[in-house]
């Protein structure tokens, strides 16, 4: 099969098998959260925030380096983002003359037209990673100063309005990351859309075995979060003992 042909085949079919897993990622985590990493940690966030707000004053400092920790990983990935994305500009300005780039999209030459498609491609994945993560430092920002409030010590409902906001930075983390990742098949695009095609689905393999759990690993997170529910009850007893 002629090159065009290939690209036409095998980078559509690349694209659908990595859509597909995250349709499906998604529709489990609606259906079936414990079944995904996700659902697990949002699970165990929405634990850590009720034990932490359960004493602002004790556990504050803790909460603030806690979240503090997590609004440099995204710092750092924004920053990567955004800087691989003025690198591609930099690169793309530079190797192709402005005239010549026009007269070769008037005329129709295929093959401009698919190198600015690649390096177009790999360059919105980047910007979607630092608008994603970016939204991710917000939302992080904002929890640490509602989770160290003391007046909202025992009332549910703002403790759940502070767990929301520290899953939708979590969230927000993991599309920016998942942005990296579809980087990676359109990077070896430009190689060809074999390389393109086989790292989608090398990609989508090891992605199901690192978003999924096993029977084992639900049980023992079952366990360790009704152990914690008993003792936060034993420690709230005897305090008011």
């Amino acid at each position: 099969m002629e090159e065009d042909r290939l690209d036409l085949v095998l980078v559509p079919l690349g694209l659908s098998v990595f859509g597909i897993y995250h349709a499906w990622l998604l529709f489990t985590l609606f259906q079936s959260p414990r079944r995904t990493v996700i659902g697990l940690n949002a699970e165990s966030r929405r634990q850590w925030v009720f034990s932490m707000m359960a004493d602002p004053l004790k556990n504050g400092v803790l909460t603030v380096q806690t979240i503090r920790n997590n609004i440099m990983a995204s710092t750092l990935l924004a920053t990567t983002a955004i800087t691989l994305s003025s690198l591609i500009g930099v690169f793309v300005s530079s190797t192709g003359n402005s005239g010549n780039t026009a007269v070769q999209l008037i005329y129709g030459n295929k093959s401009s037209i698919l190198s600015s498609i690649k390096y177009f491609s790999i360059l919105l994945c980047f910007l979607v990673a630092f608008l994603c993560n970016v939204q991710s430092i917000r939302y992080y920002a904002h929890v640490s100063f509602l989770a160290t409030v003391p007046t909202w010590q025992g009332q549910k409902e703002c403790i759940e309005y502070v767990t929301r906001n520290l899953n939708r930075g979590s969230y927000f983390w993991s599309l920016g990351l998942r942005a990296f990742y579809l980087s990676f098949p359109l990077f070896l695009w430009i190689f060809g859309p074999i390389p393109m095609f086989v790292c989608s689905l090398v990609m989508s393999f090891i992605l199901y075995f690192l978003d999924t759990t096993t029977s084992f690993t639900r049980h023992l997170h079952s366990h360790t979060m009704k152990g914690d529910v008993r003792t936060s009850e034993v420690l709230s007893g005897s305090q008011s003992l």
